[in-house]
């Protein structure tokens, strides 16, 4: 089958290679084998490739976490589902047997997985996936949007909403406008019923993130000291609630921008994870860090369910051939997208 491949942990985007010849995975008793149509990037492969200390992947590895398919054949034990049936699923894998899974936490699962960064991802022709995991896509939903919105959609949907807890009324400041996570945030926060303020790097993206339903954006670039400035658009309150993924380079402006009893919510750092924590503000304006990573079941149905309802659309900022994957990486790390990279993997795409 087709693939994509990165056969050694490097800085360089040189490793990966389009290869032909990666044998079709065989689905084990209670997984099923999908035919991927549609996979989308997430900062998670950049990191993937570059490698960790503990990191110890099968390689060449095969990245991609976000997907939309159809089922191509059924594991022994599998039931319930059918060959040619429209489907996606949690890429947060999980054993469903420890005292986690029981409580229904599969995302804090002690044997914690994600397609695509301790498995084999989604960008090649066929993947396998638990049984348990997957979600069905009705007919008429447009497979391309579900993959869009996979990963990040899920990952908004606990940071925002079920850790989050964001209320209705509530005032939200988004750092960052073109990345899949937050721009789901935006959304999400929209439908919640909060105003929604975006910090966006550049004037093009603040206008795309106001066009996108922000009732407020400002760009950066011509405000470094962005925190004062939403202080003073606050009439000096603060925010509620900031969605920061960015970490080292933003955390401080973050929490001064927060108002009494606001919550920074953080789902990872793409700057750095050294960031420095004006303390005085934790606990003088009586502030809270709240972080996740990826959800549960119960998580996934309800992003999907919004996605497959309308409420939600997911946001391509454009679609990629397989042989494409690193020009799609590329456009991902100079910052130049608002909203997710697709590859289209089917043959002849």
């Amino acid at each position: 089958m087709r693939a994509v491949v990165f056969r050694e942990h490097s800085p360089r985007l040189d490793v990966y290679d389009v290869v032909d010849d990666r044998p079709v995975p065989v689905p084990g008793p209670d997984e099923v084998l999908l035919r991927v149509h549609y996979a989308a990037l997430n900062r998670l492969d950049d990191w993937v490739r570059k490698g960790w200390r503990g990191l110890n992947l099968e390689l060449p590895h095969i990245p991609g976490s976000d997907f939309a398919g159809e089922i191509a054949a059924l594991g022994a034990d599998v039931s319930g589902w059918e060959v040619g049936q429209r489907v996606t699923g949690n890429p947060t894998l999980f054993c469903g047997r420890c005292r986690y899974c029981l409580q229904g936490n599969q995302h804090l699962c002690e044997q914690f997985a994600v397609v695509g960064e301790h498995v084999h991802g989604a960008c090649a022709e066929y993947m396998v996936l638990p049984a348990r995991n997957l979600i069905a896509v009705p007919q008429g939903v447009d497979l391309k949007l579900v993959a869009a919105g996979n990963l990040v959609t899920l990952t908004a949907w606990r940071n925002l909403i079920v850790d989050g807890g964001l209320r209705p009324g509530e005032r939200v400041l988004v750092v960052g406008a073109g990345g899949g996570v937050n721009i789901a945030a935006m959304q999400l926060a929209k439908l919640t019923g909060a105003t929604v303020w975006v910090i966006a790097s550049n004037a093009k993206k603040a206008q795309m993130a106001l066009d996108l339903g922000a009732d407020w954006a400002l760009d950066r670039s011509q405000e470094p000291q962005w925190a004062k400035a939403v202080w003073l658009h606050s009439q000096r309150k603060g925010v509620d609630v900031v969605v920061d993924n960015v970490g080292a380079a933003t955390w401080g402006q973050s929490l001064r921008a927060l108002g009494p009893h606001g919550r920074l919510l953080t789902v990872g750092g793409t700057s750095g994870y050294g960031a420095q924590i004006p303390v005085n503000l934790i606990f003088g304006r009586q502030q809270r860090i709240i972080g996740s990573t990826m959800g549960n079941m119960e998580d996934a149905h309800q992003a999907f369910k919004l996605i497959f309802s309308g409420k939600l659309t997911p946001v391509i900022d454009s679609i990629y051939p397989l042989e494409g994957y690193v020009a799609a990486l590329q456009r991902m790390l100079a910052n130049q997208q608002f909203g997710k990279l697709v590859i289209d993997v089917r043959p002849n795409a």
